[in-house]
């Protein structure tokens, strides 16, 4: 969620198709009843297997015992179910995930993935799913830009309202490398607020010392006013699967169900609430 936004042909070109998996390969996940019929006909790289790869990045994706959790980790799992397959997934390390799936080793990938324009040029890209929204993290609850002024906050590199909250804040806003540096600094008092997105500021601060809250919409911030979308990434030529995920999306959107798997990993219901495809 932080540079593998930027820039995807650079993890491209480090990568350069010499992709290394790390981690552990889990075994197949969930069982298909033998008259199971699924909703769509495509091809996976395993017949009546969806072999996924993800690195860890809770609340959106993570690898436990062979099974996928998380946010897109449960989408995917209801997916499966729907079409009648069985999950293999593999963790790997975040700068192949893309590689991965566009050299056809994997069927899609989950890790809470923008839709991007250079993301787009390589692999497929489902609908988009949920938004990934800036939220602010304070000991008075603070949801708007404008309570930030004057104040000493931290950031991550690498999000997108890096550059306009520097506009903003100037000297005042404080780059850290990872989410975890700047939690340090914000529990330490180095720092009086944090800007996260909603789904790692909730995961990260569940202590009550600090409220989260998405924050309110800023022209002068423009990812307050659109957030970031999330998909699935597809191997490339498997237009049928997308197909596939997309119905699913829609289905799951208007059954509640997105609702609810949003809600019981910490994120808040209206990240639902996407509007229009776009990329960035």
């Amino acid at each position: 969620m932080k540079q593998r936004r930027k820039m995807i042909t650079a993890l491209v070109a480090t990568a350069a198709l010499a992709v290394t998996l790390t981690g552990c390969a889990g075994g197949g996940s969930g069982d298909v009843a033998a008259d199971c019929q699924p909703k769509h006909e495509f091809s996976t790289i395993k017949d009546g297997t969806l072999s996924v790869v993800l690195y860890d990045l809770p609340p959106f994706s993570k690898l436990d015992n062979g099974a996928i959790t998380g946010v897109d980790g449960d989408i995917m799992t209801e997916f499966a179910k729907e079409e009648c397959l069985t999950i293999t997934a593999t963790s790997a390390a975040t700068s192949a995930n893309i590689p991965t799936v566009q050299a056809g080793r994997a069927d899609v990938s989950i890790a809470a993935w923008y839709r991007t324009q250079a993301r787009s040029e390589i692999v497929l890209l489902s609908d988009p799913i949920y938004t990934d929204q800036m939220a602010i993290i304070s000991k008075d609850g603070l949801s708007s830009v404008s309570e930030l002024e004057g104040q000493t906050v931290g950031t991550v590199d690498g999000y997108l309202w890096v550059e306009d909250m520097r506009a903003v804040l100037g000297d005042k806003l404080k780059i850290y490398p990872t989410t975890l540096n700047m939690n340090q600094d914000l529990a330490a008092g180095r720092i009086d607020i944090g800007i996260d997105s909603y789904g790692s500021a909730t995961h990260n601060n569940t202590d009550n010392k600090f409220k989260v809250e998405v924050v309110q919409p800023d022209e002068r911030v423009a990812a307050s006013q659109e957030a970031a979308q999330i998909a699935i990434p597809v191997a490339p030529g498997n237009e049928a699967l997308v197909t596939a995920i997309n119905d699913f999306i829609k289905v799951i959107r208007e059954d509640g169900r997105l609702e609810k798997i949003l809600v019981d990993n910490g994120l808040d219901a209206t990240a639902a609430d996407t509007g229009d495809p776009r990329l960035i």
